[in-house]
């Protein structure tokens, strides 16, 4: 076959020769023998395979190579969009400014190509993906595309030619169909096979679907030919079917036909005559039915048959219901396929949305025809994605790849325009809505549980639970976002019905039931989901609709949803029976549809002007609509009442999330407007009986001093008065819908945020209400968030407690705004917790007291009001009523009298509606005026309704209703006996008569049903016959387990409100007579706003005086009469009780003040012995050096004993310590300036030039030379990796010790330290801790002699030194004192690492030991000089000598090295002090000399004398050691510098200085040595010669003597303050400070050096010369030993001997300003080891190492990377900053902990997780502190929660 031919000859060739045919005119044999060609090449059959793809690849390229093929298509791209798509984890921006849609972004490229300065963006990390909108106009402004896509590339591309493409025409739907063909083949049905496995499937088209993404990206002029193929129906109706004889295609083709079916649609054809029959069609109106039918529908046995969707039986005889109500009954079940893209798209859903298939279908989107054709497919298939999501195990998965796609067609308004028009996408979304919702009803049980037929959502179904239905919820919002969607929406009623049908399904759901006998034993989580719901779902909807409705031409859709509102609450009060008593002990927090009506009410008078009367509905429809908010309100106070206590947890949170910031706006807002609006409408006397009533609080609202309560404990009543009254006070005074505008409402809020406590930017951003969508950002109103926090806010900038915890930047309200604009009352609405509120009053207190204007306790302030919008001046009726008039004056009498269960609260409560209603007159009084009806039983009370006229109405008798035990009728019992022995006058009785009469009598629950019955009545409805007959009031008396029996008293009272209020002054300012008249003449309200009740009296009172004449002569009356107020009775034992009480509490609180100052004190003192890491000025406890006179022991505390005593050696005392390795030293550099971290390829850091690498390279190359033992005592290690020891200065004793860490062993609660580890906690300062430092028993009494300065000559005290060290170690006594101290050296062994320890070549050689020792000495005495700063110019009283321990440091170390001694052949003293013969014979028989004593390090050796002679040392030994071993240390300085001279210089100097050497003294004169020096290593030529060539460069500078004494200094200035802090440890001499040029002399001065006369004149630096013997033989000794190294290159010695020991302080890399820089740079950085980009990609900030955290591609037997590098850059201490998250973590041994941020945006904030995306800047501070953390090593003791990391970061 010519198939076959053509298989077997190359592919370049067959494809330019099929091209050349095909370019013909006639091209019918190029045809064929192409379509051959692909028959065989693309046999579905063979599944897929490599051969193929490169088949088609050459054949698409038409016989030139693919690579250039595709560079030659991508020069012809016409694209003006960027349309790069990305999947989850992208980095990608969002710009506010620049948006016109909110959910526009842009790729990272795009938005640095483009500006954006100044403008409100932020760094996101896609969650679902995205794709970068940049060049498209319809979703960005043009100002922000990038200059790539600015310019409209499209026209100046030339045209294609014809021929390049013709290939790609032919073959690519060839490919298509195989792709197609393959995932029909692959395809199984979930049920037939357990085991299906999809990904199987597509892994193996994985190679086929990626090459058509790469097609994708070759640019437009391919995109154009593929969308050409994919939607063309006639190939696709060619290929698809398959021809007559290919059996393999029909059977394909069947499969296809069977998975259509099985997913429960319909192909169009068959449809047919079946469909139509199940869509009868019913008018529209159907849907209204809908609520009641589809509630009656349900079925009652609850057998839930899955039917095939998965749903439950009921779904099925609802949804025939619905489909008929929709407009399209073939919604939800028929799909017809005409092209591939339809066809790809179907396999895309069935495979749930494989990630590769949505990036090619996503990347073909730039071509303008694809996207208008791909988003019709998507709504076709909408229904289907549904149904697919909701089967499907991967849903979180699914629809983040759904919304990934949804997001990028509907953000679009133009294509959502055009295909809400063409396709029914609204109705398609809604009645997917509904549908997904049926999946999922349950019966209500609100209301009347058993006839109850509204069906509401279940709440723990996993659709739900999951959040299964954002996807579809999240569409809907974006498309509504577009206007003219949003009014297709709200013209089409049938769909707000529709729509309104499915809020209702929310309507009541997640009932919770009052549990009153056990506590539920399960406390379910769903109500999570109910909040979502109906957020998500409902709210979120209701807001996009709102946006719509703001001008006046949108009126018609506000009245229609209105209309639509109350008909379907009018049936779901049907629906669950309800008649005018809400069931008892019942609450739902979820009324979507009151909410709905409330904010289009408000939006209709705030923005539309349309009158509110005319969208309101009857009175009797009102009173339904307030009784479930205001059951909500009630409950709320309930539930901070404990009365739901046994509910558990979970109510609570429903209860605070109910009011939280992203749900308050949606939920309890519209519910406290709803209730103003029934409120301003309905009768006042009605409206606050139900409140009381509501509340349960009715029996306590009376005269009598007991009284029974049927529905709460004693213990609730209080709570919930409280509670009630708070209710009301908040609804008078809360102006957020009912006239606030929104820049008021802006200002209020976040006023009232700061006032609870500060707040950083972030926070209150989080805090505020976000007005309509929450996608949008824009905060309504004209003034932006910006400005309005800096009017009523101060900026505190980010402050750094030395304690190291870290502030962020916080915003505090300015004073003006607590003097004026504090209002509690928005406080207590906007509270999460309880606690906040009391934090608000707090601060608030604090502000009066500073500001001097009130010092006691305040009250909260009482605060003017906006005006009432005039549609709502109905509320102010409230104040005026007499119900409410009657409580106020029952409530003051009760406080008065001091009954029970009244608090301050109450009382401030009481004043601020008494002042509410002061402010706010009821205009109209003419009306009210009416003749009183002779049955308003309460009207004798008062005689009008308006408060200030009833302020001073006085009330004689009331009637009330106690148990017979109260205190009331033992008194009248009192006056009957006292009656009836005088005979009884006919006037007494006469009166007592009288008085029945007009006692008055109050019951708020009979006037509630009156006012109810009026109403009803007035309407004349016939539900007037079916209320319930209520039980008269009286009988509600008798509960079971009768108490004492109820009577009827009357009290005689005679005041008036005026004179309570008066009353109260006085007792709250326990004066008689606290109100004089002269107070009332000089009145004026203004001046009492802030203070406590007694002020809050006196406004009250002035504001009462000036508006009303009658009231200002009735308080004259009463102030000038006062008489002191009669203390009630003492007999009811209540009162007793609270007496006590308030004395016991007193007292209480006195000794609790007596305690507390009894703590302060000792903490006190504490303090100050305790030196903690915040005060290092503080005394140490023992300052082990000095403080102590000689002769006497040293006496430690225990602090664990308490005991005080000598360390003796069967019971030593020991230093609480933390040893720890350290690196700190060897990251030093030369150079003053820091590192900087690299952010370009270009830059990087070289680790050679440090001081760890430097030490590391001379001993390795002396071991390469010398002898090893002699090496191991020439330089110091410890550089990386030293143990480094700090105590906090307390002592224990080590048996004490020993005790404690059992005790710590047994106790599991301990975490964050591992106690098997040897790690605790100091018992007394709780520093951490891991070892015990023995202290050497006490300072014998020879102490006075080894201080004594002494007259002995140098050479004597040079030979008593070697005696000295001719001491053999005597191996001290077994005892404990040394156990202990075997095992500190064993600890400090452990705390490094192996490799820092062993240097020899036979490691564990006692050498290698001696070595490591002494560098530990050495380790701490370097770093001390670093902690003061690199000099000793700062004197003593440093930090790090206060908690020093380096004495008994020094006596652990000496007592183990002693145990080695020096060989005395080699000991390196006789070479110091001594002219030794040359020992030329002794080096043949070993391989390698001794090191030189010019190349050796001397502060080690000045440590290895010290450590290894006896101790005490006599002071004239050590100063003698020193003076020997200055002048080696100034002969190396001197060679040194000879070394750096140039050849000319050499030779004048050597001649200047020949002179010298004759004169006397010569010895002390560097010229002289200078010159003897050069003319003794001139011998050895090579010495000099080796730098000649580059001896230009170092010879710069010319030397003068100067400068030659000023390097001589520097080089010598080391050693001498090794030696100076040496010697103050030992001998505890001061340290006193000195400018920084004269520390030399000062030095040379306390080590005894220069002689007391020699401190005047300028200081020659070889004055401080001793020689033992002559110098210039010594000299010409020591350089003989380097001449006589035949066998080290010259070029070595010279390293060698040119020491330069200047190491500046150790510091951190240098970090760019701007976090940007790093993070662009580092997060997409590959990792070495693999190559990927690591998930947590990190930094090492010392050393600059880029490292995977917790990546396994880098770990090495079982550690992963951050501890590795740790334990390697560090010795086991790591400073990591997280790329992806901005945060810094420290790695301290086997622990971690999160240390915080060193980058703060703008604001001062950190932003850890970079989760807001804000533009990050260092803060210097910050960083300085953790530099200083890490210098210092006290990450440890400063940081407080570490946790193990167990080798996994």
């Amino acid at each position: 076959m010519m198939a076959a031919s053509l298989l077997r000859r190359d592919k370049k060739s067959t494809a330019a020769h099929l091209k050349a045919d095909l370019k013909r005119t006639d091209n019918s044999s190029g045809l064929r023998q192409l379509q051959e060609l692909l028959d065989s090449v693309l046999n579905p059959e063979r599944g897929s395979d490599p051969e193929a793809l490169e088949w088609c690849k050459w054949l698409l390229a038409g016989g030139e190579g693919f690579d250039e093929f595709c560079l030659t298509v991508r020069s012809y791209d016409n694209a003006t969009l960027c349309g790069l798509v990305w999947t989850a984890n992208f980095v990608a921006y969002r710009c506010r400014t620049c948006g016109i849609s909110p959910c526009m972004s842009l790729c990272a490229e795009c938005f640095n190509n483009g500006d954006h300065t100044g403008h409100d963006f932020n760094m996101f990390r896609s969650q679902a993906g995205g794709a970068c909108d940049c060049g498209d106009g319809n979703v960005m402004r043009e100002s922000g595309f990038c200059s790539r896509h600015r310019l409209k590339t499209g026209e100046n591309v030339p045209l294609v030619p014809q021929d390049l493409l013709l290939m790609s025409e032919m073959v690519l739907p060839r490919f298509i169909i195989t792709i197609i063909q393959y995932l029909r083949d692959g395809y199984t049905e979930p049920e037939s096979a357990a085991d299906r496995d999809l990904q199987k499937v597509l892994q193996q088209l994985e190679p086929q679907i990626s090459f058509l993404e790469e097609l994708t990206k070759m640019g437009g002029a391919m995109r154009t030919v593929l969308t050409k193929i994919l939607t063309n129906q006639q190939t696709f109706k060619e290929l698809s079917m398959g021809q007559e004889e290919n059996v393999y295609a029909k059977k394909n083709y069947e499969k296809y036909l069977s998975a259509l079916k099985s997913s429960g649609l319909v192909s169009v054809e068959e449809r047919g005559t079946g469909g139509a029959a199940a869509g009868a069609t019913e008018s529209p109106g159907g849907a209204l039915s809908l609520l009641g039918a589809t509630a009656a529908a349900v079925l009652e046995d609850s057998s839930k048959e899955e039917d095939q969707d998965g749903l439950q039986g009921v779904g099925q005889r609802k949804r025939v219901k619905l489909s008929s109500s929709t407009k399209d009954p073939s919604i939800m079940d028929t799909l017809k396929h005409k092209c591939f893209l339809e066809e790809l798209l179907f396999w895309t859903i069935k495979y749930e949305f494989p990630q590769k298939m949505v990036t090619f279908l996503l990347n073909m989107l730039p071509d303008q025809d694809y996207k208008i054709t791909f988003t019709k497919t998507f709504v076709q298939h909408y229904a289907f994605i549904m149904k697919t999501l909701m089967k499907s195990h991967e849903s979180d998965t699914m629809s983040n790849r759904i919304v990934h796609i949804s997001v990028q067609l509907f953000s679009n308004e133009e294509l959502a325009r055009h295909v809400t028009e063409e396709c029914q996408l609204l109705d398609i979304m809604v009645t997917v809505l509904l549908y997904m919702m049926e999946s999922c009803l349950i019966k209500s049980e609100l209301q009347d549980e058993e006839n109850n037929r509204h069906v509401v959502v279940n709440c723990g179904e996993a659709l739900l639970k999951n959040n299964t239905y954002w996807p579809l919820v999240s569409d809907f919002i974006n498309i509504l976002s577009h206007q003219s969607v949003a009014k297709r929406f709200l013209e089409d009623h049938s769909l707000l019905l529709l729509w309104m049908s499915f809020v209702s399904f929310f309507q009541g759901m997640n009932l919770n039931k009052r549990e009153l006998n056990e506590h539920v034993e399960f406390e379910s989580q769903t109500y999570y989901a109910a909040f979502a719901a109906e957020l998500e779902a409902c709210a979120q909807p209701m807001w996009g609709l709102l946006t719509h409705c703001k001008v006046k031409e949108t009126h018609e859709y506000t009245k229609t949803v209105v209309r639509y509102c109350l008909e379907t609450l009018q049936m779901w009060f049907d629906a669950i029976g309800f008649v005018d008593e809400p069931a008892l002990n019942q609450l739902t927090f979820h009324l979507p549809l009151h909410r709905y009506y409330a904010m289009f009410l408000s939006k209709a008078v705030k923005c539309q002007g349309l009158d509110l009367d005319s969208l309101l509905p009857d009175q009797e429809m009102l009173m339904k609509i307030m009784v479930h908010p205001l059951q909500i309100q009630a409950s709320l106070s309930e539930i901070h009442s404990n009365m739901w206590v046994r509910n558990g947890l979970q109510i609570k949170g429903q209860a605070m999330t109910y009011v939280q910031s992203h749900f308050c706006n949606s939920m309890i807002d519209p519910d406290i407007y709803l209730l103003q609006v029934c409120a301003s409408r309905l009768d006042p006397d009605y409206f606050i009986s139900s409140v009381f009533e509501r509340f349960k609080v009715v029996d306590l609202l009376t005269m009598a001093s007991q009284h029974q309560n049927a529905v709460l404990d004693s213990e609730q009543e209080r709570p919930m008065l409280e509670g009630a009254l708070t209710f009301l006070v908040l609804l008078c005074s809360l102006r957020i819908h009912i006239g606030m505008s929104d820049d008021e409402i802006l200002r209020a809020e976040m006023v009232s945020q700061l006032c609870m406590n500060d707040r950083t930017h972030s926070s209150l951003l989080d805090l505020i209400p976000e007005n309509p969508n929450p996608k949008s950002g824009v905060v309504p109103g004209s003034c932006s968030f910006e400005e309005m926090l800096s009017a009523v806010a101060d900026f505190k900038a980010p402050v750094f407690e030395p304690g190291g915890s870290m502030q962020q930047g916080m915003y505090t309200p300015k004073a003006e705004v607590w003097e004026k604009e504090f209002d509690p009352i928005m406080v207590i609405l906007r509270t999460v917790y309880r606690r906040d509120v009391q934090s608000a009053m707090d601060r608030y207190a604090a502000f009066l007291k500073q500001s001097g204007m009130h010092t006691g306790n305040p009250w909260p302030p009482y605060k003017e009001r906006t005006p009432l919008h005039p549609c709502y001046r109905g509320l102010v009726r409230l104040l005026h009523c007499k119900t409410l008039h009657i409580v106020i004056f029952t409530l003051l009498y009760k406080i008065w009298m001091d009954h029970q269960n009244m608090s301050e609260h109450v009382l401030c409560m009481v004043l601020y509606l008494i002042e509410l209603g002061l402010d706010n007159q009821v205009q109209e009084d003419k009306v009210e005026e009416e003749p009183c009806i002779e049955e308003h039983c309460h009207d004798s009370w008062f005689p009008g309704t308006s408060l200030l006229s009833n302020l001073h109405h006085v009330i004689n008798f009331v009637r009330v209703r106690v148990p017979e035990t109260a205190p009331e009728v033992e008194r009248k019992r009192e006056r009957e006996r006292e009656r009836e022995t005088p005979p009884s006058t006919s006037s007494e009785s006469s009166t007592y008569g009288q008085n029945l009469r007009e006692a008055q009598v109050f019951s708020l629950v009979a006037e509630r049903r009156r006012k109810f019955q009026e109403i009803i009545n007035r309407s004349n409805h016939e539900a007037s016959q079916a209320a319930r007959p209520k039980s008269s009031s009286s009988s509600r008396w008798l509960p079971p387990g009768s108490p004492p029996q109820l009577v009827t008293e009357i009290l005689e009272i005679r005041e008036s409100m005026l004179s309570l209020l008066v009353k109260l002054h006085q007792k709250l300012s326990a004066k008689q007579n606290s109100l004089s008249l002269s107070w009332l003449a000089e009145v004026d309200p203004a001046k009492h706003s802030h203070g406590d009740g007694i002020t809050a009296i006196e406004r009250i009172l002035a504001k009462a005086a000036t508006r009303s004449r009658h009231s200002k002569r009735c308080l004259q009356d009463i102030c000038g009469k006062v008489c002191p107020p009669i203390p009630p009775k003492k007999n009811s034992p209540g009162d007793k009780k609270s007496m006590d009480k308030e004395e016991r509490r007193q007292r209480a609180r006195e000794r609790q003040q007596k305690l507390l100052a009894e703590f302060a004190s000792r903490q006190k003192s504490f303090m100050e012995t305790a030196m903690d890491v915040e005060s290092p000025e503080s005394d140490a406890v023992m300052d082990v050096g000095s403080s102590e006179p000689l002769d006497s022991e040293v006496l430690y505390d225990c602090v664990i004993c308490g005991q005080s005593g000598p360390s003796t050696e069967d019971r030593p005392t020991g230093l609480v310590v933390l040893l720890q390795a350290s690196s700190v030293l060897g990251h030093r550099c030369r150079s003053d300036t820091p590192k900087r971290l690299p952010t370009t390829d270009e830059e990087q850091i070289y680790p050679e030039d440090t001081c760890g690498a430097t030490h590391d390279v001379r001993l390795s190359i002396m071991q390469r030379y010398f002898k090893d033992s002699s090496c191991l005592q020439s330089v110091s290690i410890g550089w990386d990796g030293g143990v480094y020891v700090q105590t906090c200065g307390h002592t224990l004793h080590i048996d004490c010790h020993k005790s404690y860490m059992e005790s710590l062993r047994n106790d599991q609660v301990l975490q964050g330290f591992s106690v098997d580890k040897g790690e605790f906690t100091c018992p007394l300062c709780r520093q951490f801790a891991n070892s015990v430092l023995p202290c050497r028993p006490g300072r014998g009494t020879e102490a006075g002699a080894w201080h004594a300065p002494s007259n002995k000559s140098m050479a004597t005290l040079v030979k008593e030194v070697e005696d000295l060290q001719e001491q053999l170690g005597i191996f001290p006594v077994e005892s404990n004192l040394s156990k202990e101290m075997e095992s500190v050296i064993k600890d400090i062994k452990n705390t490094t690492q192996k490799k820092y320890m062993d240097y020899g070549k036979n490691p564990g050689s006692p050498d290698n030991d001696f070595l490591f020792m002494y560098s530990v000495a050495r380790t701490n005495l370097e770093l001390e000089l670093v902690h003061r700063g690199g000099n000793l110019c700062s004197g003593g009283a440093s930090a790090a000598a206060k908690r020093s321990c380096l004495n008994q440091l020094f006596h652990v170390l000496a007592m183990h090295m002693r145990l080695y001694s020096i060989d005395s052949a080699y000991n390196p003293w006789t070479r110091l002090t001594q002219s030794t013969p040359s020992r030329e014979p002794e080096f043949c028989d070993e391989e390698h000399p001794e090191v030189p004593m010019l190349f050796r390090d001397v502060p080690s050796l000045l440590i290895i004398f010290i450590l290894t002679m006896p101790h005490p040392l006599r002071k004239e030994h050590f100063t003698c050691v020193v003076k020997v071993l200055y002048s080696l240390q100034y002969t190396q300085a001197v060679v040194a510098l000879s070394i750096r001279f140039s050849r000319e210089e050499r030779r004048a100097w050597s001649n200047a200085g020949a002179a010298k050497k004759n004169t006397p003294n010569s010895d002390k004169s560097w010229e002289a040595l200078l010159a003897h020096v050069i003319s003794e290593l001139t011998k050895a030529k090579d010495v000099y010669d080796t730098n000649s060539e580059d001896s230009s460069v170092l010879s710069s500078s010319v030397w003068s003597p100067q400068s030659i004494e000023f390097s001589l200094q520097k080089i010598c200035l080391p050693f001498l303050r090794l030696s100076c802090l040496l010697q103050h440890h030992l001998y505890g001499d001061s340290l006193p400070g000195c400018p920084v040029d004269e520390e030399f002399s000062l030095l040379a001065g306390c080590l005894g050096l220069l002689g007391s006369g020699q401190s005047a004149g300028p200081l020659s630096s070889a004055a401080g010369l001793k020689w033992n013997i002559n110098a210039f033989d010594m000299i010409s000794q020591w350089c003989s030993e380097v001449m006589g190294l035949s066998d080290t290159p010259a070029q070595q010695s010279v390293s060698l001997l040119v020491q330069d020991p200047q190491w500046v302080a150790p510091h951190l890399l240098q970090l760019p300003d701007n976090y940007n820089t790093i993070f662009q740079y580092y997060h997409r950085k590959s990792c070495s080891s693999c190559n990927k980009t690591p998930k947590d990609p990190a930094l090492c900030l010392v050393c600059g190492a880029f490292v995977c955290l917790k990546g396994h591609c880098c770990k090495q037997q079982g550690v992963c990377e951050c501890v590795l590098h740790s334990q390697h850059c560090g010795a086991a201490t790591g400073i990591f900053l997280l790329i992806n998250a901005s945060v810094i973590i420290i790695i301290r041994g086997h622990r971690f902990c999160l240390w915080g941020s060193v980058y703060l945006d703008a604001h001062g904030e950190e932003d850890r997780d970079l989760r807001r995306g804000k533009p990050l800047y260092l803060c210097e501070e910050r960083y300085r502190v953790l530099e200083q953390q890490w210098v210092s090593h006290t990450f440890d003791h400063i940081n407080k929660r570490w946790g193990p990391h167990y080798n996994g970061l």
